[in-house]
């Protein structure tokens, strides 16, 4: 077994995205990570994802490369790879929430990322940011 990484990554959705979209989204998610043993964190707001996928560096490499060519979704773009010592986001084969007006009232800290989606220009340089998002609504949402 390789070393263990943590990357993640934001894009932006070829279209809006229903919730029977969203939902197939993470069964594919679901399917395709249990087996290579990989983990994370999926959040969708306003057309833009942001992801955190940790495993074996292998195994994540190779989740990218099918990310890459799902063509739901563009503008790709790695915020942050990193050799990580454990998992931050074990518990999930892959969790996953769409954000909503709701939670940007609750959370207006982070309303910029409601109301534009989840920009590399916004989050370039503060992958901490993204890491505390991906882990506050991983949370909130209890999977």
């Amino acid at each position: 077994m390789g070393r263990l990484v943590q990357l993640i990554y934001v894009s932006s959705a070829s279209h809006l995205l229903d919730e029977q979209a969203l939902r197939a989204i993470l069964e594919s998610s679901v399917r395709h990570n249990t087996p290579q043993a990989v983990t994370g964190m999926l959040l969708y707001a306003n057309g833009a994802f942001m992801q955190v996928l940790e495993g074996d560096e292998a195994a994540v490499a190779e989740t990218m490369s099918r990310i890459r060519a799902d063509p739901r979704h563009h503008n790709i773009y790695e915020l942050c790879a990193s050799p990580v010592a454990a998992r931050e986001f074990g518990t999930w084969s892959m969790g996953f929430r769409a954000l909503t007006p709701a939670d940007a009232a609750t959370w207006p800290g982070y309303a910029q990322f409601f109301e534009r989606g989840f920009t590399a220009s916004a989050l370039t340089g503060a992958p901490g940011l993204a890491v505390e998002m991906l882990k506050t609504f991983g949370d909130k949402n209890g999977k």
